[in-house]
């Protein structure tokens, strides 16, 4: 009888075979089997022959794939070309030492060929291969030099940016999360092999010296970008960048610390990220709502509280707020900054402090607000926090925290003239859901908000940046205010407000929402709203 291992190992194999020939298309390449396949100390060595010639100048490539004896993916190497002669066998490709992190018993090898810019395992040659080696050996690094990562999960990416297509597209479909290693300052990928990962909400993880960026792909319109460029999908590529700004952009962002008062304590790094076609046409990734991180390595140790990170204007050569958290581990300080969008960023910090919150209620919030840049004084020394703020003014404060980008200077608001100086902002906080105006089709910039108001805009920054605020019961949670009859129309958002400790009542049974709101109580709101959503620490 046959031994019942071997027939379900065999029925595994026969059906990881099945599964992977439906999912790729089919090319017709011959390969006809291995030749001297050994594994021994931790290595996999031999050849691969073929009566298909591959062009390796061309990008073809036949790769060598490794499972252990359960079916599960652990590697794969690009085989190096053996000689350019054909002999009775074909053409041969070198398996050169392919190392394994692990020992097993045995490997299943088979292989995958990347030809004329498609990849097809359909008529891959298989192959299971006994471990001979007289003990386990030593645990070995991953496999496979030249940008060929053993375990899949990390790619080595050489100076000049390529990434191969079939490692990605291997990579991505056997991990939720890959970690691209950069020698340089870009990487360039192909988006042939990022289709199937974009759906799947799969993450990038690109890193250099500079810094890091945690790209998740969910975020990549790629018909959309390849339209732009008027290419197909697969002629379009991915950049990433992630450079040391230096030369005078260095120089201009120096002097917009020393302008601000504060201290640059990071190397300003450009993170972009644009779609490119095979010329030099490139179109801008937009990421939407969804906020990306990126960290800067900080050059000291630094208190939170009056630290931040920052973009870079290059037009204004002005800073302003990003989200932003750090951390210190091994005796380094990493910086984590959070935005939707590609720029310039550093580190800026700051101590700044104000005469008239000195002894005032809300002097920590309205100083650590002031260190990140999201509010500004009255004048140099003085807040005057008790003053009541407007609805331009608060609306101003919410862009700032969200880190957004303003957009141009028009509005459907008929009291909100192009040339206002809040023109910008409320245009932006409208785009972004965050403000609504009146019936009459009227924003009322220059009237002072109120709590139920403050209440409502805040709540809705806290869902453009995708955190819940839903309450079950709102009447429950505004039940012990006796005054709670007089809200108007934000009972739901009074009580989202109340209930993610953004805003208290003005005494234990009272939550004032037709008061007017100060200045003090809009910075504490906000710094709430930061703590909450992670945006500050």
């Amino acid at each position: 009888m046959l031994n019942r291992n071997f027939v379900k190992k065999t029925s595994a194999m026969l059906s990881l075979m099945l599964v992977i020939a439906m999912m790729v298309p089919v090319l017709a390449f011959a390969a006809t089997g291995f030749s001297n396949l050994t594994y021994k100390d931790n290595a996999v060595t031999g050849t691969v022959y073929s009566d298909v010639y591959l062009d390796y100048s061309a990008g073809d490539a036949v790769y060598v794939n490794v499972y252990s004896p359960s079916g599960a993916f652990i590697t794969s190497v690009k085989a190096a070309v053996y000689n350019n002669v054909y002999d009775s066998k074909g053409w041969h490709y070198a398996i050169n030492d392919l190392k394994l992190g692990t020992y097993y018993s045995s490997l299943t090898v088979n292989t995958t060929v990347y030809k004329n810019n498609e990849v097809s395992v359909g008529d891959s040659v298989y192959a299971t291969v006994s471990n001979t080696s007289s003990g386990r050996g030593s645990s070995g690094g991953g496999g496979g030099g030249g940008g060929y990562y053993g375990g899949g999960s990390t790619i080595s990416v050489t100076s000049d940016g390529s990434v191969d297509a079939y490692t990605l597209t291997n990579s991505l479909a056997n991990n939720d999360t890959v970690t691209l290693e950069l020698s340089g300052d870009l990487a360039l990928l192909p988006a042939s092999a990022l289709v199937d990962a974009v759906k799947a909400g799969k993450t990038l993880v690109i890193k250099n010296a500079n810094g890091t960026l945690t790209l998740p792909l969910s975020v990549l319109k790629l018909d959309d970008l390849a339209k732009a460029l008027g290419v197909d999908v697969k002629d379009m590529k991915i950049k990433v960048s992630i450079a040391k700004v230096t030369g005078a952009t260095a120089d201009a962002v120096k002097a917009a610390a020393t302008a601000l008062g504060g201290t640059q304590v990071a190397d300003a790094v450009d993170f972009n990220v644009v779609a490119v076609d095979n010329g030099s046409k490139t179109a801008t990734v937009d990421f939407g709502k969804t906020y990306v991180s990126r960290t800067i390595n900080v050059s000291k140790d630094v208190d939170s509280s009056k630290t931040t990170g920052v973009l870079f204007n290059e037009t204004t050569k002005k800073f302003s707020f990003v989200p932003s958290t750090f951390a210190t581990a091994d005796g380094k300080t990493t910086a984590t900054l959070k935005r939707n969008g590609s720029s310039i960023y550093t580190v800026v910090e700051s101590n700044k402090s104000f005469t008239d919150v000195a002894s005032h209620w809300s002097k920590a919030d309205v100083e650590l607000l002031a260190n990140k840049l999201v509010v500004d004084g009255a004048t140099d020394t003085t807040f005057q926090p008790d003053r009541n703020i407007t609805r331009a003014e608060f609306a101003a404060l919410v862009v700032r925290s969200l880190g957004l980008t303003e957009k141009s200077a028009t509005s459907t608001f008929k009291d909100v003239k192009s040339d206002a100086w809040y023109a910008s902002t409320v245009a932006t906080a409208t785009y972004a859901g965050i403000i609504d105006g009146y019936e009459d089709n009227t924003f009322r910039p220059d009237a002072q908000i109120t709590r139920e108001e403050l209440a409502a805009m805040v709540i809705r920054a806290m869902n453009y940046a995708n955190i819940s605020t839903s309450v079950t019961d709102p009447q429950s949670v505004l039940s012990k205010f006796k005054d709670a009859n007089k809200i108007v129309w934000a009972q739901k958002e009074i009580a989202a407000a109340i209930n993610a400790g953004l805003i208290n009542g003005m005494t234990d049974d009272t939550i004032g929402s037709a008061d007017q709101a100060t200045r003090a109580q809009s910075a504490t709101m906000l710094k709430r709203f930061l703590n909450k959503a992670n945006f500050i620490n």
